[in-house]
């Protein structure tokens, strides 16, 4: 028999760390390679780890909401073959039929289950509405700071999150009897209370439910939505713009075209990578809506990265990414769309694919939206909401004269931080989408 550790594998260059939210095997299951062993969930997104062997799992060193650091052992398994070739559990290759070696597993196995307990750190902040790193948890916890009071500590980290040197300057106020909220910070957005949004824990808004309501706890992917959200409309000064669109070339364009290119392609044509398509030529014209802020510095993106919204099965929204949107063709934009889309839906994104966004679109109009005024998806500075596609009366301008006719049209909804960018940068942008959209070319070649 040989033994394998199973470790977190690493998800991203920003990853370090990640929760275990379930287990979807127990002790002495038996396991195939490439099967799903247990879920975890990182800041950026839910995804599931798989075993690199077949066999049976014997251990588990971690709970559902431990915090597991990249390349940890969270598992053992018990294999009938070979260890992989390029393993790095060569050394848990071990007889365990002699009872001596038998009981020294056993030990190591103990000893890295407290080696990972103590990393992973205490389980009372798994009500948190934000994330907290292992170490925080830690030093929180040995300062006697509860939930409440670590969620007024101010995050000076991506995100707002709170780091060491935050967690520590707050104990160290504590100390002297002031607050680490009282410390001004230079160009810092101001903290946000998402549990009073939530009718969580604020005094002053607190919601008191009767016997008939339900009282549904929020997922943690909620909260961070709720925290993002929140933090967004505090960090950005919201404004809009909207334009109505003529794609009637579109909409004929892709009926005419879309069963050929499912046959030639294997992939169905949506009008997505279309949008995206003319969004990205837009960004190249207005290069000063692919931007970022920090403090009183604005950084140019060089990439266009274009985020867009799915639907998560549980109602949720994400934002995968699409690198480097501008150099793929319409072909290219299609299968890099419906990827995506199709990952998302099964829960099967990784960080990676959510990170390094510059612009996001969003489709309200398939769930019937005609408009919509979205949120800046920080630290972005805009976003465009494509409206649902109707069949509606127009007047249409010919060298005859003008008449009445039966067009599809749709509304753009611009959203974009007044910050940095006025209202006719704004509005030039998605004029420009508009103008690449009722432009576009209906005997254009696939």
């Amino acid at each position: 028999m040989a033994k394998f550790e199973l470790k977190l594998p690493k998800m991203g260059e920003s990853v370090a760390e990640a929760t275990i939210t379930n287990w979807l095997k127990e002790v002495g299951d038996t396991i195939e390679a490439d099967e799903p062993v247990l879920e975890i969930a990182t800041d950026k997104v839910d995804s599931e780890v798989p075993s690199e062997v077949e066999g049976k799992l014997v251990e588990k060193l971690f709970e559902a909401d431990d915090v597991v650091q990249v390349g940890q052992t969270i598992a053992i398994i018990e294999t009938e073959g070979e260890i992989p070739a390029g393993s790095d559990d060569d050394e848990l290759d071990l007889d365990l039929d002699d009872e001596g070696e038998e009981e020294e597993y056993a030990e190591e196995v103990a000893e890295s289950v407290e080696a990972a307990k103590e990393t992973a750190g205490s389980k009372d902040f798994s009500d948190a509405s934000r994330f907290y790193s292992p170490l925080v948890k830690n030093i929180a916890k040995e300062e006697g700071i509860d939930l409440d009071e670590l969620e007024e500590v101010e995050g000076t980290g991506k995100d707002n999150r709170v780091t060491k040197d935050d967690i520590l300057a707050y104990v160290e106020n504590r100390e002297k009897g002031t607050s680490a909220k009282q410390k001004p910070k230079a160009k810092q957005a101001p903290s946000v209370d998402t549990g009073k949004m939530a009718g969580a824990k604020a005094d002053s808004e607190k919601v008191v439910p009767s016997g008939e309501d339900e009282i549904i706890e929020m997922s943690r992917m909620g909260k961070m939505i709720a925290h993002h959200m929140v933090d967004s409309a505090q960090t950005s000064a919201h404004v809009q713009s909207f334009i109505e669109v003529d794609v009637t070339n579109i909409w004929n364009w892709r009926n005419k075209h879309k069963n050929d290119f499912q046959k030639k392609e294997g992939e169905k044509l949506t009008f997505t990578p279309i949008f995206m398509e003319a969004v990205a030529k837009a960004i190249r014209d207005f290069p000063l809506i692919n931007i970022s802020v920090d403090g009183d510095k604005i950084i140019k993106k060089k990439n266009i990265n274009l985020g867009m919204a799915a639907a998560l099965p549980d109602g949720n929204l994400i934002v995968p990414v699409i690198r480097n949107a501008d150099q793929l063709n319409l072909v290219g934009l299609a299968k890099k769309v419906n990827d995506l889309a199709n990952r998302a839906r099964q829960n099967k994104l990784k960080p990676d694919d959510i990170q390094g966004g510059t612009y996001t679109v969003t489709n309200v109009g398939t769930f019937g939206s005609i408009m919509g005024t979205p949120i800046i998806n920080q630290p972005q500075v805009a976003i465009l909401a494509l409206g649902a596609i109707r069949k509606v009366p127009a007047v249409i301008e010919t060298p005859d004269g003008d008449f009445i006719g039966i067009r599809y049209k749709m509304f753009l909804s611009h959203s974009y931080d007044h910050r940095v960018v006025n209202g006719a940068l704004g509005g030039q942008f998605v004029q420009r989408v508009a103008q690449y959209l009722e432009g576009f070319d209906k005997d254009r070649e696939i």
